[in-house]
Formats: structure tokens, C-alpha cells, sequence
């Protein structure tokens, strides 16, 4: 333990001038009784720690220690949470840091009817259970600002959530965050607009398209107790259940004491920052063709399925596609809506022509028509 060997003798020369009976008990071993004042010693270590003492601390070697420095093993495609800290600071966000345990009666409010995992010996008393969600926090870290005069907030927190109860306790890293106030911060030049929920949505995309992977999240209509049932998205990868995105539910934020919109989002973090590669194309030298269609759906049928069944039925060279207006109203039926979408199609090596473009452009209808009764609008 000390890093040298110390001469027999010398340690029982060591130890009986402490007053220590010791008694010789085999090679290099001792039996030593300690006086009743010397409550100081009562296991090995402190008997080698006075022999040490005695020795002399400058005859015992100087050892560095040493490790194995192993790389560690990491996806090309994985993304860097430090650099996704640095996204969200990029678009206005500041970072907190709030504690892993919080009211049970917070908890009860976010989760209604769920058993929070109390512990068995907590700080106080609104600190005994562990969060399932970093949304509590946050929002308490939201309300003590708002209580400053700070109008515009906008926080996010990278921690572990835990879920379940002692028996099969899963401790799961997230992202979340909190938004609350005007859209830009005060200036001349911009008006105060109060942030809504496709501004917290376009954070939210830039979060999952860090890893160059967006294409893989989808956003649907979703419930969650906290959030408002009216404006609540579901995130999916691959439809897996990822995070929710959404606007505090009214009646919680009257239980809170919140006076204006506040907005919320919470990731999974292990799939936001699964990326994937980019790979590399030559830019092709000819013309680009561009159509322009006037959509007519069901009001309940999300822009992104159209989106969707475009792309299935565009081909290859389809290089972009955009929801660029969304019209309900005067002229239209009150059961459906007018999506206007333009696509964008760029052969590398040709030109393409009017008759392959139209082609796939009917067949994009004809799909779209018999998939999710959309049509062209006349």
C-alpha cells in the first residue's frame, strides 16, 4: 500500500513506541492491541498510516500514476452535444441546469395518475421524487424569471429523466426546453409579436436536422396531460415515439400561476443525435424544371402526408419540394383546404423534357387523389 517494504523489526519498533502491544503473528503479519485512548486507530489502514507517519513521509517513493488511455469507439454520424449546446445558444436559447428531484406535487400536475418514485430520504419536502420529465424544472426556472421581469425566456436542459419505479428503473438521457415571450428581442426594428408554436417548431426542427437526418422525424397530431390538446405534436423516427413539442395545457398553466403561452419540447437524445452521412453529388449543369400545384384536401389530413405521397411518386430527380401556401376560406369547401406545392426536378447528365415531367406529375395525382382524396384545384 505504501509502495516500499518496511523492515519487520523496524515496524514493530514503530508500533511499541505508540504505546501499540504488537505480537509477532506469523511472517509479516502482527497482532496488535490498541490502548482504549487511541480511538483514532481501529483498522489496517490507520496502523499503516502511522508507520508511514513515523517512517518518514520523504523516504516513501514518489510513484505517477498511471492509465490506459483507450480511444473510445464513436459513430461517424453521431452528433456532439456540446455543439448541439452551441445550436440552441445560436437561435436565442439559454442553457439551464435544474435539479433531478422536484415536488411530488409538481410531478402529479405534468404527470396526473402516474406514481412518482419517491426517496426515502430526501433534502425537503418538495424535492422527494425524481423527475420523469425535464419539463418541471424548466418551467419553475421559467417562472422564477418571469417573476424578475424577464418577458422573453427561452431555456433548454440536456439531463436524465427516470421512468418507472425501482424495480426496472430506466434512466434516459433528454433535451428539452421552454419558450416563453415575443418572437425576437426588443428593437426598433421588429415588432413584439409573441412567439407561437411553429416558431418553437422551427427550433425544433433545427435541433433534429443537426445531425442531417430531419427527413427521418415526423410530426404528428398528439395528446400529452401537460400540453394543449389543440396544439400538441407527436415527434416519430421511424414510428418510434421520440419527444412531444407543444403549448402548456390551459389548466396547468392556471394551477401554475402562468399568465401568457408558454411552450415546451422534450427529445429523446440518443435519437436527435443519430445522424447520418452526407454524401456527395456532382452538381448537374442543366436546367432545372419546376412545377407549381394547387392542392385541394381534407382539412384533417396533415400537409406532410401529402408531402410524403409526393415524394414517393416523384422519381429520382425530384431535388425539392416545398409547402409554400395553405389557404382555407372564400371559395373553398369548409371541409377542405388548398395546399399550393412546388416541386423542383434536375436530371445530372440530360435535360429533361415536358413529357417525362408530366408524366410523373399525373402520377403524383392519380396517387394522391386515391391515397388521401386529394385533387388538383380547378
Amino acid at each position: 500500500m505504501l509502495g516500499m517494504e518496511i523492515d519487520g523489526l523496524e515496524v514493530e519498533r514503530l508500533l511499541t513506541a505508540l504505546g501499540l502491544t504488537v505480537t509477532a503473528d506469523g511472517a509479516w503479519q502482527w497482532r496488535v492491541e490498541v490502548p482504549s485512548h487511541r480511538f483514532d486507530i481501529s483498522l489496517e489502514v490507520d496502523l499503516i498510516e502511522e508507520l508511514a507517519r513515523l517512517y518518514g513521509y520523504n523516504r516513501l517513493p514518489v510513484r505517477y500514476p498511471q492509465a490506459r488511455l483507450a480511444p473510445q469507439a464513436k459513430a461517424e454520424a453521431e452528433g456532439d452535444l456540446p455543439a448541439l449546446r452551441r445550436l440552441l445558444v445560436a437561435r436565442g436559447y439559454q442553457e439551464a441546469i435544474t435539479y433531478s428531484f422536484i415536488d411530488p406535487k409538481l410531478f402529479e400536475l405534468f404527470n396526473p395518475g402516474v406514481e412518482p418514485l419517491l426517496l426515502a430520504n430526501p433534502i425537503s419536502a418538495d424535492m422527494a421524487a425524481m423527475r420523469s420529465s425535464l419539463w418541471p424544472g424548466l418551467v419553475k426556472a421559467l417562472q422564477h424569471n418571469l417573476n424578475r421581469q424577464q418577458d422573453r425566456v427561452r431555456m433548454f436542459e440536456s439531463g436524465l429523466r427516470f421512468v418507472g419505479q425501482l424495480e426496472g428503473l430506466k434512466q434516459q438521457p433528454m433535451l428539452a426546453g421552454v419558450v416563453c415571450g415575443s418572437r425576437l428581442p426588443e428593437g426598433w426594428a421588429q415588432g413584439r409579436d409573441g412567439v407561437d408554436f411553429f416558431d418553437v417548431k422551427a427550433d425544433v426542427e433545427a435541433v433534429l436536422g443537426f445531425a442531417g437526418a430531419l427527413d427521418a422525424f415526423t410530426f404528428v397530431p398528439g395528446k400529452h396531460p401537460a400540453l394543449h390538446p389543440g396544439q400538441t405534436a407527436r415527434i416519430e423516427r421511424d414510428g418510434r415515439e421520440v419527444g412531444f413539442l407543444g403549448a402548456i395545457h390551459p389548466e396547468l398553466a392556471k394551477n401554475l400561476g402562468l399568465d401568457r403561452p408558454v411552450y415546451v419540447f422534450e427529445l429523446v437524445l440518443s435519437e436527435v443525435a443519430q445522424g447520418r452521412l452526407p454524401k456527395f453529388h456532382e452538381l448537374s449543369r442543366f436546367p432545372e424544371v419546376r412545377r407549381d400545384l394547387a392542392l385541394l384536401a381534407d382539412r384533417d389530413v396533415a400537409a406532410s402526408a401529402v408531402l410524403d405521397v409526393i415524394r414517393e411518386n416523384a422519381g429520382e430527380w425530384l431535388t425539392d419540394l416545398r409547402l409554400f401556401d395553405v389557404y382555407q376560406g372564400k371559395g373553398i369547401d369548409p371541409h377542405r383546404k388548398s395546399l399550393a406545392v412546388g416541386l423542383t426536378w434536375q436530371h445530372p447528365s440530360r435535360t429533361l423534357n415536358d413529357d417525362e415531367v408530366n408524366s410523373t406529375t399525373q402520377n403524383i395525382l392519380t396517387s394522391l387523389e386515391q391515397r388521401l382524396n386529394a385533387t388538383l384545384r380547378k
